[in-house]
């Protein structure tokens, strides 16, 4: 967690992130630039980017994050683990993927938790960390802590409020109940509707590591002109 009185240091906690489905190169190259010139921990782009984004940022100390079964996590567990494979291959340090849903919904855990751990089982041999997206604002609380619980009983690194995609971003409310359940040691993304330093801030102290953010750039003028 960061404390309001070191917001300089925000940018090593974002992910800067550009998932349109209409980005283009031009785009995906001036966010590398920008995640560079800031020193921000990733850029988060499709999979089709990630083999790009590795060889612009080979060297630079940004590491590719990517994402799995986006944005709805509905594919089979054994096309997100080739997916998690070939985004290795193509250079990915970090992999964001989505939970079935539907499988916890109806009850499935047994689905959920395999879902999961497949990728698990692909990432953690290459080193490569594995951010879990529970899809907050489609949960209740009870199965935002099941969610929570079956992803780190799967071995993920991190668990994730958001796609950006669904019907809501990440709350301060959700952020505090994902910490609570998954404790100190599994990290906590808060991703959708961060736009400013103050939002940034605020995730931050709820319990979030990591943030995943397209107004990236904003947020981090934001904090080198703060005292």
């Amino acid at each position: 967690m960061l404390s309001k009185t070191d917001p300089k240091k925000v940018a090593q906690f974002i992910d800067h992130t550009l998932l349109r489905p209409e980005a283009s190169r031009s785009q995906i190259e001036q966010i590398c630039a920008e995640a560079v010139e800031y020193q921000f921990c990733t850029v988060c782009v499709n999979p089709t980017y990630a083999e790009l984004c590795s060889r612009i940022l080979k060297g630079s100390g940004v590491l590719v994050c990517t994402v799995n079964g986006f944005p709805l996590g509905a594919a089979v567990s054994s096309v997100k683990a080739l997916e998690a494979d070939q985004a290795i291959r193509d250079g990915a340090a970090e992999v964001d993927m989505v939970i079935n849903v539907g499988a916890l919904k109806s009850g499935d855990l047994a689905l959920v938790e395999s879902d999961i751990r497949s990728v698990v089982d692909v990432c953690h041999p290459e080193g490569v960390r594995l951010k879990v997206i529970i899809e907050a604002a489609l949960l209740s609380d009870a199965e935002k802590v099941l969610a929570c619980q079956l992803a780190v009983s799967a071995g993920a690194d991190y668990v994730k409020t958001s796609t950006g995609f669904g019907p809501g971003g990440a709350t301060v409310a959700d952020v505090m109940l994902m910490r609570q359940t998954v404790g100190p040691h599994i990290g906590v993304k808060a991703a959708g509707g961060i736009r400013t330093l103050r939002d940034a801030l605020t995730m931050l102290e709820a319990g979030a590591n990591r943030i995943g953010a397209s107004s990236s750039v904003q947020i981090a003028r934001e904090a080198q002109r703060s005292a």
